[in-house]
């Protein structure tokens, strides 16, 4: 995004600001309109090399409202990709709060996509597990969210139902497709530090099952434009456990990354099918 773009400071301008991208998109990949789109979590790009035919790739930064991610593990890349007969806009990296950026402008990919066309909208990112029994490595299926941020994409009295804010189509189908994933609730914290072990403790007090610092921003801003949403999360590290084995950031993003070819062919059958 350039020095002399105005921030938007209301949802309605924030929506603008992403129809002037989603018309620079389109133009850029020819497409008439997209399907769905997908928003890849740390490490999760190379899941896009097994989701479907790519099109035309190029710099997010290019369209209007863009900024470069600076988290390891993402990149400002976006990507068309063919999954059968739809089309599917592939943003391989996203931005976040702790990144010193506003809400608007961490969901403002989300907001592209859906202005594009997009009906569905896959959010996917790494977690740590507040359970013993799901382990680094295993993708769960989001059912729910906790929303510990503070934030809000929203301005105003946008008053959202999210009491289905995970489409239950969508779940349904990522079940059919893969009986045995674990479904969870996510926790959105601000970050980037990790929780300490009383703020842990709450967070399992309270239900949560995983913890991250993205998602749930972008489902509200998905949700508040009428799209379906489907949430699926890697365990990327033990969260329980690093009270008594110190996080490595280098070993999260190995786990997630070895597996993204994987979950790249998980999102295609999701797609294809819905």
């Amino acid at each position: 995004m350039s020095e002399n773009e105005q921030l938007p400071t209301t949802t309605d301008e924030a929506k603008e600001l992403a129809a002037s991208a989603a018309d620079e998109l389109l133009a850029r990949t020819g497409a008439d309109s997209f399907d769905a789109l997908v928003v890849l979590g740390s490490g999760w790009a190379g899941a896009a090399e097994t989701l479907g035919s790519p099109d035309i790739e190029f710099d997010a930064t290019e369209l209007t409202g863009f900024f470069a991610p600076t988290a390891e593990g993402h990149t400002s890349q976006v990507r068309s990709v063919w999954v059968g007969d739809k089309r599917v806009v592939v943003f391989l990296g996203r931005i976040h709060l702790y990144e010193n950026h506003t809400p608007a402008q961490t969901v403002h990919a989300v907001r592209t996509g859906l202005a594009a066309g997009a009906r569905t909208a896959v959010l996917t990112g790494s977690a740590g597990s507040l359970r013993v029994d799901i382990s680094p490595g295993e993708p769960v299926l989001l059912r729910d969210h906790i929303n510990l941020t503070s934030s809000s994409p929203l301005t105003g009295p946008r008053f959202l139902d999210l009491s289905e804010a995970y489409s239950p189509r969508l779940r349904e189908l990522t079940n059919e497709v893969d009986p045995s994933i674990a479904e969870g609730v996510y926790v959105a914290t601000v970050g980037p530090q990790t929780q300490t072990p009383s703020e842990l403790n709450v967070l399992r007090q309270a239900g949560a099952d995983l913890v991250g610092h993205s998602i749930a921003l972008e489902t509200i801003a998905a949700v508040e434009s009428g799209a379906e949403v489907l949430g699926l999360a890697i365990v990327s590290n033990d969260a329980v456990g690093a009270v008594f084995t110190p996080f490595e950031s280098e070993r999260a993003l190995e786990v997630v990354t070895q597996r993204a070819h994987r979950l790249g062919e998980l999102l295609s059958q999701i797609l294809s099918r819905s």
